[in-house]
């Protein structure tokens, strides 16, 4: 198997030290530390905001539409910051706390998605995406407390 690959490797015009390079330069990428990781989600969290900003301003001008705006807008912004606070938390019962409202913050943007969803306001090739990062966003939050409960 390993010369298989080799050849594969080397009639693709690679050296062997090539794709070791690509190895380590990926390796080197990926985010390794609490501080990059908090970084990266930071980031993650406020692009998510903006993007359901944005997507409010596709809504019509009805009166659940409305509602379904000032709603969004509240709570994705709200996960964005409330990260924030999470990331400057003093002590453990502090971070639940601060993670807990940041569940509860992504959890009703997704809600909220879901309603206009359902109600027709937006086409679902729209809104898909936030719906998918809403959800994975919950997990990692989840999944953070979860953690953070067991220490």
């Amino acid at each position: 198997m390993a010369k298989k690959f080799l050849k594969t490797v080397l009639t693709n015009g690679k050296s062997i030290i090539d794709y070791l390079l690509t190895i380590i330069d990926y390796y080197h990428s990926y985010p390794k530390t609490l501080n990059t990781l908090k970084e990266a989600l930071k980031k993650r969290t406020k692009l998510f905001a903006y993007n359901c900003v944005k997507l409010t301003e596709l809504l019509p001008n009805t009166y659940l539409a409305n509602h379904i705006k000032g709603q969004l807008i509240r709570c994705s912004t709200s996960v964005a910051a409330n990260y924030r606070a999470t990331c400057l938390a003093q002590s453990k019962p502090s971070f639940v706390a601060k993670i807990s409202i940041v569940i509860e913050e992504v959890d009703e943007s997704n809600f909220w998605l879901e309603f206009a969803l359902d109600e027709n306001l937006i086409e679902k090739v729209k809104i898909e995406s936030l719906l998918r990062e809403s959800s994975e966003l919950t997990a990692i939050f989840v999944a953070s407390r979860k953690t953070a409960n067991k220490k």
